[in-house]
């Protein structure tokens, strides 16, 4: 049972970071995103991915959304320095 809430909240973030790539690469800018909080999220998923390795008996199946996620939040990454360079570009910085 535990696995299956696991996964359910996975599964949540996992709709919710496609939202915000698409928000990202729509607003062409870096203005109310946190670099901070988007490094954080980032090396969660990295722990998250790292703790379902070393244990006795993980599931694939959980592990395929934990990276699914971890390359959400990398591409919002790469959006953001983008956006941030659009920023500097157009002087919004």
């Amino acid at each position: 049972m535990s696995e299956l809430l696991e996964i359910g909240m996975v599964v949540c973030f996992g709709i919710s970071w496609p939202m915000s790539v698409i928000k990202s690469y729509r607003a062409r800018t870096a203005k109310g995103k946190s670099l901070f909080f988007l490094i954080m999220i980032f090396t969660g998923y990295i722990c998250g991915i790292a703790a379902k390795l070393l244990a006795p008996s993980f599931k694939w199946y959980v592990l395929f959304f934990y990276v699914l996620n971890l390359i959400m939040v990398g591409a919002d990454l790469c959006l953001y320095f983008r956006n941030r360079r659009l920023d500097r570009e157009n002087g919004l910085s």
